[in-house]
């Protein structure tokens, strides 16, 4: 009963992967994240590539039948927005007590599967990642959960969110605020078409069980 129709795409998809747009009192198009406003809307897939397809092709105004005036960087304005609600939401894990900081912590909490999510920052090192990945690889081979990894801030960006300084790797675990900072993590992520080391890392893992599957 949740799903909408993706005014590029028109296929229906859930909320949870669609971007809801309304138009506000002075004509101009605006992001919904919350999902919030008032006022009929639209939705368009959530990503970077669909949104700026439908404000190029003039697709708001053929949805909300109406003359309407799209931001010229109405796809920045999505992005920073996801990025402002995932750092606000990295800040009340940290609050919760839900975040693992610095690189040896961050291992041990994928080892023994409390960590919801990875967060390595745009310096880290190649060596740092891959160690980490390491350990999320075993750690799904060993049966535990498939735990993803995220590249979207800079280690100045964690640190103001994460109240730390040289921030550069950290998990956050499990719980609620957690879980709320992930359901951000995801959606950043998607918008920004996906985090590729870590799609790869998924895909070489699930590969891997498929062909374990296969001889047994």
């Amino acid at each position: 009963m949740n799903d909408r129709t993706c005014i590029v795409t028109r296929k229906t998809a859930e909320t949870d992967d669609l971007i809801r747009f309304v138009v506000g009192p002075d004509t101009a198009v605006v992001p919904d994240i919350k999902r919030n406003l008032p006022g009929r809307g639209c939705w368009v897939t959530a990503d970077r590539l669909h949104v700026d397809k439908a404000a190029a092709k003039g697709l708001f105004a053929r949805a909300f039948k109406a003359k309407v005036s799209v931001p010229p960087e109405l796809g920045g304005m999505v992005e920073s927005l996801l990025e402002r609600s995932a750092l606000g939401m990295l800040g009340l894990a940290r609050k919760a007590g839900s975040i693992a900081l610095g690189a040896t912590k961050v291992e041990a909490a994928v080892r023994n599967g409390t960590a919801l999510f990875v967060l390595h920052a745009a310096e880290a090192s190649p060596d740092g990642v891959r160690k980490i990945s390491q350990a999320r690889r075993a750690t799904a081979h060993l049966g535990g959960p498939a735990i993803r990894a995220h590249k979207l801030f800079s280690e100045a960006e964690l640190g103001l969110a994460l109240g730390g300084t040289n921030v550069i790797h950290a998990a956050v675990l499990a719980g609620d605020a957690g879980k709320a900072a992930q359901k951000r993590m995801v959606a950043l992520d998607r918008y920004r078409g996906g985090t590729p080391d870590d799609l790869a890392m998924l895909a070489a893992v699930a590969g891997e069980d498929d062909a374990a599957e296969d001889m047994e």
